[in-house]
């Protein structure tokens, strides 16, 4: 039996039956050998690599050159993880990489693809903190607008026992704030009941959008589109949808200041996973500027509540439009650097309640 096998079977099969990459190199880091996963996450053929310096063809993976030259040295194992690899101009991954000695001075390298794992990580704590936020939100919704309306009652009593325009002012104050706050918290509590979704265009809610945007734009910011025409119409409400994107569009504005550029990109994308939720068809929503980014100790904090870079900013935007989007079964994602701020809308084009 064991012989047959090794008739029908060589050592390039199994390696090539191998869903994680493996890269074997010598002693000068030349290639030997790759499996189909290391072409596939690589993007270079076996012929076109075989004996090339593996740090020549591939730059990026020059962050494994220490512990490459400690493992030919030490003749010990080594694992570096969660890698940020610059494979070419157009795509950055991250790897785990386990580097093993092999005897004749060769190392087996092992890469993992892990990008997906941190998604979907990602994603659930994205979803798993929105949902904890509206539930201290409604928490604390009934102990502030109970009080705000006996303050806004009383305030309004005491104006009608009044004559005096000048102290009417005061009461007038106490009104008004009073209805700030109340607006604040339903801004922030969202929708009290289940949307209701009927199949909505896509590229007519962002027109709708960029249209309210230009008009509030200053003369020095662009704002382009970048449209696939071929997605479908998605089950939504098309009103809460205007209002989640156009916060988004509305915060690229406010860290553009005077001038930039903001584009408004779509497409589609098939078998996506959003959390734990594969579907069959999703589209992407892409808001881009070129303002100077978030700073990075916000980045993990931009959807929680009251949470701004900016002295005149409220804060409640950015969870505002997560909520709406949630509700479509979909989250928004963020990723910054100077330069080049892209929020991610996802949202299924299947009805998500299904």
């Amino acid at each position: 039996m064991t012989e047959a096998l090794n008739e029908t079977v060589s050592v390039t099969d199994i390696l090539d039956h191998l869903t994680r990459a493996v890269v074997l190199v010598d002693g000068d880091c030349r290639v030997e050998r790759m499996n189909a996963s290391a072409e596939s996450l690589l993007q270079v053929s076996s012929r076109q690599a075989l004996g090339e310096a593996l740090f020549k063809l591939f730059p990026g993976l020059g962050v494994l050159e220490e512990a490459i030259a400690h493992a030919l040295l030490d003749g010990a194992s080594y694992t570096e993880r969660e890698m940020r690899v610059l494979l070419n101009a157009e795509r950055t991954v991250t790897l785990d990489c386990a580097i093993t000695p092999i005897p004749g001075n060769y190392l087996l390298l092992e890469f993992e693809q892990i990008d997906r794992h941190l998604r979907i990580s990602r994603e659930n704590r994205l979803i798993a903190q929105n949902q904890a936020i509206r539930e201290l939100i409604r928490g604390l919704a009934h102990e502030i607008k109970n009080p705000l309306g006996g303050l806004r009652g009383a305030a309004q009593l005491l104006e009608a026992e009044l004559s005096s325009p000048e102290l009417k002012e005061y009461t007038g104050i106490i009104i008004s704030e009073a209805d700030r706050l109340r607006t604040l918290v339903n801004g922030l509590l969202g929708p009290e009941s289940r949307i209701e979704k009927q199949p909505t265009n896509l590229h007519e809610v962002l027109e709708r959008v960029r249209h309210l945007a230009v008009a509030e734009a200053p003369v020095g910011v662009d704002i382009k589109r970048d449209y696939d025409p071929s997605i479908p119409d998605l089950p939504a409400a098309g009103d809460q949808l205007i209002q989640a994107l156009l916060n988004l569009v509305r915060n690229a504005l406010q860290a553009l200041g005077d001038e930039g550029t903001i584009t408004l990109q779509t497409r589609s994308q098939r078998r996506f996973t959003i959390g734990d939720k594969q579907h069959r068809l999703v589209a992407r929503i892409d808001i881009i500027d070129n303002g100077p980014g978030i700073p990075p100790a916000l980045q993990d904090q931009i959807f929680y509540p009251m949470v701004t870079g900016r002295a005149e900013g409220t804060g409640i935007g950015l969870p505002i439009a997560q909520n709406l989007v949630n509700q479509h079964g979909g989250l928004i994602e963020c990723s910054s650097e100077p330069g080049r701020t892209v929020f991610t809308v996802w949202l299924p084009l299947e009805d998500s309640n299904d």
